[in-house]
């Protein structure tokens, strides 16, 4: 059974109709498709017919003390998996130039409705083929609790990916639910342990700082946010 965590990640209490995402999930893996099943999930929600458990109005908890001090003006940012948005408005509030990306074109067609006249470009597109013009394109590179819903079989490869779309000089942020070396989970998610955190350190990325933090609203819980420069 694939079950859903998403409260200790975002540090809320989440409905406990979580289960349309577990089975959703289930079907796409069991259909050899890891990444398909997120659509599916984004369509029944739309219709009322689903509860996307990680659909809440505010950005990740561990996002607004990082940007207490940012200034984004004149800086360009992808976020990875950006869903209903959540994490995009908060960076362009930052004076960012912010692109948001979802393999799921329905979650970006609502983001689009919730976030009437926002400056964030919503796209469709997937972390795994993105497109060759976001190749080292971006001054920062926000990824949230994206990378761990993909099967551990495919974590190297969006792990590249989502380090290969940070520009010279620029910055990757990682957050992430965090799992112990050699623990498994009953996934998704599958939580990033500190060796798959080291590992967003590629094609000249360097970590900066790698913090593990308890969530404000559940302090017995942490999360990972790290930093990554190039």
């Amino acid at each position: 059974m694939f079950r859903f965590r998403y409260e200790l990640i975002l540090g809320e209490k989440m409905d406990p109709r979580d289960a349309d995402a577990s089975r959703f999930a289930g079907e796409a893996l069991a259909n050899g498709e890891p990444t398909g099943w997120f659509e599916p999930l984004y369509a029944a929600a739309s219709g009322g017919q689903a509860v996307v458990p990680w659909d809440i109005p505010v950005p990740h908890a561990l996002l607004p003390e990082w940007g207490r001090d940012v200034d984004g003006s004149g800086r360009s940012a992808l976020v990875v998996g950006c869903g209903y948005g959540r994490d995009a408005e908060f960076l362009a509030s930052l004076g960012f130039r912010t692109t948001a990306f979802d393999i799921s074109a329905t979650a970006i067609r609502e983001a689009r409705r919730r976030h009437p006249g926002s400056d964030v470009e919503y796209v469709t597109a997937d972390l795994l083929n993105p497109p060759a013009e976001w190749i080292g394109a971006f001054d920062l590179v926000l990824e949230s609790i994206t990378v761990q819903s993909m099967p551990p079989s495919l974590r190297a490869e969006a792990t590249e990916r989502v380090a290969g779309m940070v520009a010279p000089g620029g910055e990757l942020l990682v957050i992430s639910g965090i799992r112990e070396e050699g623990v498994e989970v009953d996934g998704p998610p599958w939580p990033l342990t500190r060796g798959e955190i080291d590992a967003f350190a590629t094609g000249g990325l360097r970590p900066e700082k790698i913090e593990r933090l308890p969530l404000p609203a559940n302090p017995e819980t942490s999360s990972w946010r790290a930093l990554f420069t190039r």
